[in-house]
């Protein structure tokens, strides 16, 4: 089992940037991937970025040259710096995590809305 706690969101202003932290615990060590998911309602669960144990990064298309997924292994935790923010990025953000033969593990989710 690997538990995720996110925070971060909040508020923010266009043009205003925030960083989303994932703090995971528990089986943490067979973990090969953890990624960043948004979701708005009526519309399907989206990926943003991911990270892989090796390094590789991917992003969305709406998210490439805005956001950056990182990792601190000490904090076992993932972050996502988002700059440059629209209200197009408003939505509930989720982190997940891989570990293969157990599967993926969700975050409960954090809120960002981008607004005036």
């Amino acid at each position: 089992q690997v538990h995720l706690v996110e925070s971060g969101g909040g508020l923010v202003q266009p043009g205003g940037s925030l960083r989303l932290s994932c703090a995971a615990s528990g089986n943490i060590f067979n973990i090969n991937s953890m990624a960043w998911y948004r979701q708005t309602p009526g519309k399907e669960r989206e990926l943003v970025a991911s990270l892989l144990v090796g390094g590789s990064t991917n992003y969305a298309d709406s998210a490439k040259g805005r956001f950056t997924i990182s990792r601190d292994n000490a904090k076992n935790t993932v972050y996502l710096q988002m700059n440059s923010l629209t209200p197009e990025d408003t939505a509930d953000y989720y982190c997940s995590v891989y570990v293969p033969r157990a599967g993926r593990y969700w975050g409960q989710g954090t809120q960002v809305t981008v607004s005036t």
